[in-house]
Formats: structure tokens, C-alpha cells, sequence
């Protein structure tokens, strides 16, 4: 009886050396980040996604304090997860599921770092934090897909792989897990690209690097030949043409009013083994940060909301359609004769307002200097689609250059080309004139992109592909 008794004292003792070990074990304060050069309380409290305020009050500091690079900071909202939290630049391409299997860092935990309700708010540029080490490896590997009736076995068998390999790297439950075109990482191989799409896909990326209002932005896909590419821009459809073997490109304006904030880029299509793509990600739009100008003297009868947005329409549904052949290469010349080819009147984007009307209209082109019967030139190779006079912007010619991309010559006095006819850059279309909404004798200069009327001046001082 002896025994038992001290035996099971013996067990007790151990059962609650183990079961205070486990506790703590298991307890944590938190991470922690480390200050970097550069870092202010301001940016690492964004970076992070953490209230300001509370970052102060965890570290019992002040507004006024200073921080060295080195510093170590506890994180607060975050005490079941330890480490050091670090934070990376989420790229076009990316998502949550490619940046968790890219860090090997669990999407529930990618979660909870980024304080997320939608896969949607790692959105391009947005800081997407980390937890583990320092200096975060990327680890994801060469990229692969399931092709369209594929099994897991077969692309093990291709890919020379145990067919748990894929499924335990990728953080699969099982086989049944993987799905056609689902992108999946080969760990201790090389990898370069985006994440989110096949191995194929070497490139999907936008220039420039933001979306401003009234601006052209081209988005570019590389893959193998014969693939088969559509997308959208939030509510904008995208045109996807070749210019060499598998590098695919979309042109697309955004309106000189386009809603700020953040719109989805989306991109699709199927490879030529047969394999389908899709990628949604937000991208966030900028301020053209246009300035306000009064017009006076012109016309009353052309001051008229309804009237403007009604002709805008009529020439939309010309610039709508993106001809598969491109006609251009290289820099938009000037319309206008070289001595007055730096000569603006006004430029695109200035809200506006007509005879002490409201600012309920912007300005969709770029206004040359010019006297009456002055010489008007094509911009680039194209075919006149339109040569009419509107009420808006009298007599007007449109020259089709291909991919979707139109100009526009307007307020002309007369037209010296016919609608059908090919020009090349330089052609004589037309003569300055003062028809339409115009207060004296001008050119009134445009280009459509996708549609939609951008700044002219990107199409002088960029060359577009």
C-alpha cells in the first residue's frame, strides 16, 4: 500500500512537471518587429495594419519617442503568434495562396498577420506582413498546373515526384484537393515569375507602375505562342494583341473622372496544352490631380451636359472597336506644323466650365495654337473612320491606328481626306478652324484608348508598343 501510494505520488509530480512544461510552452507575448533604417512609428504602424495608438501603448512609448534601427517592438492583437513579423510588397501576379506557399507561412496565419476579411485587400503594393524569420526566404519553387483531365499521378509522374510532394508542399488535404490550372509550388527548384499563374506565364505585369485618372496603362502577358488571353479592368474590357511570339499586351485608358480607390484587374485564357489560367487582382487608381479653368465666349447652344455626353457616346462606339491590325510604330508625331508643336491652348483633364456655367465638364484633348486654314497632320498611320461634323466638336475627323487607339482632329474649317481613305504620319487630313464648342481658331487634339478619351501628351512623349 506503501508503494502505490508513493508511486502515485511519483506520477502526479510528473504529470504536472509535463503539464506546467506544455503551458509554457505554449505561451507567448507576441511578436515582435525589428526597426529598420528608415523607419518611422508612422509607416511601421501602416505596414504592420496596427492601430497607431495601440503600437504606442504596447510599447510603453510615446509619439515624441525615438526609434533606432535594431529596436525591437511587440505587436499587439497578435499574442497567439510568435516570430518576427517582416513585411514584403505585394506584386501584380500574387495572392494569398502564392504568397503563403511562396514564405511557407499558413494562409489561416496570413490571415490573422494582415488582419484580412477578403483575399481581395492584398491588392498591388499593399504590405503584406510575415512571420517567422528576419530575413524571409522565398521557397516556392518551380510553378506547375494540372492540365484539363490530368490527374495528380500523372503530373507527379511528369514532374518525376512522390504525388505527396505536391499535395504536402502546397498545403493540399489530399489528391482530390488539386484542381486544373491551380498553381502549385516544386519545392528546392528555381523559380522566377508570378506566383498565381503557371509556370508558362513568365510575365504578367502593367506599366507604368500606378493607374492615374486620364492616363494609358499597357498590360503585358508573357506566354508560349497560341495561348488565348482575355481580362478587364474593373468595368473596361481588355484587348490582348501580339507584337512578337508570346508576348501579349493590352491597351487601356482610365477616364480623366475615374472613381479613386481600387479596381479589379483580371486576367484569363487557356494555354496550349490545354491548361486554363485566371487571376484577379485589385489594383488602386490615382488622382490626375487636374486643374480648373473658366471658358467664355463660346457658343450657348453647345453648352449642354446632355448634348457632350451623348456626342461622347456617338464616337465611343467607334472607339470601342480594337482592330486587330496595328498601323503605328514608335512615337505619336506632332498634328500640328513644328513651330507650333509646343504652342497649347489647354491641356487635357482641366475640369471645366463654359460661360460662368458649372465645372460639370473636363477637357478631353489637347488644344494646339493655330490660326485659320492651318495645316493639320496625321499623328500616325490609320484609316478615317470619321469625317462629319458634330455639335460638340464641329467638324471632326477620326483616324484608326489599330488596337484599339484612335485620334481625334476637331473644330476643323475644312477636310481635305475621306472617310475609308488610308493615311500615313504626316498626311495633311484637314484645316484649323473654330466649328463647334470653340471660342476661336484652334486644333482641338485627341486619342481614344480602349474606348476612353486619355491625356494626349503620354502619346507625344512615350512611345507605346
Amino acid at each position: 500500500m506503501k508503494k502505490i501510494t508513493w508511486h502515485s505520488i511519483l506520477v502526479i509530480l510528473l504529470i504536472s512537471l509535463t503539464t506546467s512544461g506544455f503551458a509554457q510552452e505554449v505561451q507567448t507575448d507576441g511578436p515582435i518587429y525589428i526597426v529598420k533604417a528608415g523607419d518611422t512609428l508612422w509607416t511601421i504602424a501602416r505596414n504592420l495594419h496596427v492601430p497607431y495608438n495601440e503600437l504606442l501603448t504596447e510599447n510603453q512609448i510615446t509619439s515624441e519617442s525615438s526609434i533606432l534601427p535594431g529596436t525591437e517592438l511587440k505587436v499587439p492583437g497578435l499574442e497567439e503568434i510568435t516570430g518576427v513579423l517582416t513585411t514584403i510588397k505585394v506584386s501584380y501576379g500574387e495572392s494569398l495562396q502564392s504568397i503563403s506557399r511562396r514564405y511557407d507561412v499558413p494562409e489561416e496565419v496570413l490571415i490573422k498577420l494582415n488582419r484580412l476579411t477578403s483575399p481581395m485587400e492584398f491588392y498591388v503594393g499593399v504590405s503584406a506582413v510575415l512571420a517567422g524569420e528576419e530575413n524571409p526566404t522565398d521557397q516556392a519553387g518551380r510553378r506547375v498546373a494540372l492540365a484539363p483531365e490530368q490527374s495528380s499521378l500523372e503530373l507527379a509522374v511528369v514532374e518525376n515526384l512522390n504525388p505527396w510532394a505536391l499535395v504536402m508542399t502546397n498545403a493540399q488535404e489530399g489528391e482530390w484537393d488539386l484542381i486544373p490550372g491551380e498553381v502549385l509550388f516544386i519545392r528546392g527548384t528555381v523559380s522566377s515569375g508570378p506566383g498565381a499563374f503557371p509556370e508558362q506565364i513568365s510575365k504578367a505585369a502593367y506599366s507604368p507602375g500606378t493607374f492615374l485618372q486620364g492616363h494609358t496603362s499597357v498590360v503585358n502577358i508573357k506566354g508560349p505562342e497560341g495561348t488565348t488571353i482575355q481580362g478587364s479592368l474593373g468595368e473596361y474590357p481588355l484587348s490582348f494583341f501580339s507584337n512578337t511570339s508570346g508576348n501579349y499586351l493590352a491597351l487601356q485608358g482610365l477616364h480623366a473622372k475615374e472613381k479613386l480607390g481600387l479596381k479589379p484587374l483580371s486576367v484569363s485564357g487557356i494555354l496550349p496544352d490545354g491548361t486554363p489560367f485566371a487571376h484577379t487582382q485589385m489594383v488602386q487608381i490615382f488622382s490626375g490631380e487636374y486643374p480648373y479653368e473658366e471658358i467664355t465666349n463660346v457658343p450657348r447652344e453647345t453648352i449642354d451636359v446632355d448634348l457632350t455626353e451623348q456626342e461622347t457616346e456617338q464616337l465611343r462606339d467607334i472607339a470601342v472597336q480594337a482592330t486587330a491590325n496595328k498601323f503605328w510604330k514608335g512615337d505619336f508625331l506632332s498634328p500640328v506644323p513644328d513651330e507650333l508643336s509646343t504652342c497649347w491652348l489647354s491641356y487635357y483633364g482641366n475640369r471645366r466650365s463654359y460661360n460662368g456655367s458649372g465645372f460639370f465638364y473636363y477637357h478631353t484633348g489637347l488644344d494646339f495654337c493655330g490660326a485659320m486654314g492651318g495645316s493639320i497632320f496625321a499623328a500616325a498611320p490609320g484609316k478615317v473612320v470619321y469625317n462629319n461634323k458634330l455639335p460638340i466638336h464641329g467638324n471632326t475627323i477620326m483616324l484608326d491606328h489599330g488596337w484599339g487607339i484612335y485620334t481625334l482632329y476637331a473644330h476643323l474649317s475644312e477636310f481635305l481626306v475621306q472617310q475609308g481613305e488610308h493615311v500615313n504620319a504626316g498626311d495633311l487630313l484637314g484645316r484649323v478652324g473654330s466649328t463647334g464648342r470653340s471660342s476661336g481658331p484652334h486644333l482641338h487634339w485627341e486619342v481614344w484608348v480602349g474606348g476612353i478619351q486619355v491625356d494626349p501628351m503620354d502619346w507625344l512623349e512615350s512611345s507605346y508598343p
